[in-house]
């Protein structure tokens, strides 16, 4: 594994909204704070050619991320951002085992749409790291990134690693404007409860694996694109049922919101594939602005109808502000009665 990062690729696997213009002042915020942390920095070629050309050519986005792993002066590759259509990027890291002949033990950080990224690189044997992006926490708008989610970025680019987990004391609503005259602003901040135990016993052990549970209703439901469930399937990119035994299933909602109806389907799609018959535990994140917080609570209480399953809500992971770093493939050790999740050397 990496000890400590000394150069970032910056790929865009799924938007490609960090070449547009309108978003050049977040970037140069961001870059100002990869260069305060000491950190080299590297665009890979396409990452910046925009919205239309990488939405047109999912061919770059896979070259990119080849690219970034066969750099050997890259450390880590930080996602630019999330989207909706990184599943298009299949055919050109699998057909001919571009992947798995590219990959090497490199820190991968990235949320949201790159969940699905996530799990190509689990069928590829990498270990991953879930919860932070480039534009979303380097690039904030306030005169600082937050405070919480700045350690746990700290950590990882110092250490290679994260150690604990522990709950943020605040959230942070989600800005409505962003714009120039924004930089500076604080976000609006509430106080937050800490881990919330939903369910079963409050300890638990085992290697996380998820992501966004709007992007795992997609592999499932062709209503936002028609081909993905079939290509997803095609390539088999969620994992088998005996995959899951003993691990710990991540969940947290994207900045959509889903309404309850919708993530009742998710859960049902998930439920189907027998995963919640085979985890330990499973691991909610923090709904963006708690949107429907009560009705996923009985919801995944209601669905997954298994008493004993450990399930432990509010975790500051994923599209809610601050947002820790859930190391994937690594021995987890979840304590909700005394707040914390430990991570094996």
């Amino acid at each position: 594994m990496v000890n400590q990062v000394k150069t970032v690729g910056i790929v865009s696997l799924s938007s490609g909204i960090i070449g547009e213009p309108f978003v050049r002042y977040e970037v140069d915020i961001g870059l100002r704070r990869l260069a305060e942390f000491g950190l080299r920095v590297k665009f890979l070629p396409n990452a910046c050619k925009g919205l239309d050309a990488l939405k047109a050519q999912p061919e770059l986005r896979a070259q990119d991320l080849l690219q970034a792993f066969r750099d050997p002066e890259i450390d880590m590759i930080l996602c630019a951002i999330g989207g909706d259509d990184t599943y298009r990027l299949l055919p050109w890291l699998f057909d001919h085992g571009e992947l798995a002949e590219a990959v090497r033990d490199k820190i991968f950080l990235g949320f949201s749409d790159t969940t699905l990224n996530h799990l190509m690189l689990h069928k590829v044997g990498l270990r991953t790291f879930y919860g932070q992006a480039f534009l979303s926490d380097l690039c904030e708008l306030s005169a600082e990134m937050h405070p919480y989610t700045r350690k746990y970025f700290q950590e990882l680019i110092a250490t290679g690693t994260i150690r604990e987990v522990t709950p943020s004391e605040l959230w942070y609503e989600e800005r409505t404007t962003f714009s120039p005259e924004q930089v500076g602003t604080p976000a609006v901040a509430h106080p937050d409860h800490g881990f919330e135990l939903l369910q079963g016993p409050p300890r638990f052990s085992g290697k996380i694996l998820g992501g966004c549970i709007d992007s795992l209703y997609d592999f499932f439901d062709g209503e936002r694109y028609a081909d993905m469930p079939a290509l997803c399937s095609k390539y088999a990119l969620f994992p088998p049922a005996e995959d899951w035994k003993g691990r710990i299933l991540l969940l947290e909602s994207s900045e959509e919101k889903p309404a309850p109806a919708k993530y009742r389907r998710a859960l049902e799609h998930l439920k189907g594939t027998g995963v919640f018959d085979a985890v330990s535990g499973v691991l909610i994140g923090k709904p963006m602005d708690e949107a429907y917080a009560q009705e996923y609570k009985k919801l995944l209480v209601e669905v997954i109808d298994r008493p004993t399953l450990p399930i432990v809500c509010n975790l500051n992971v994923g599209h809610a502000m601050p947002r820790c770093i859930l190391p994937f493939g690594v021995e987890a050790e979840v304590d909700a009665q005394a707040q914390r999740i430990r991570f094996a050397r």
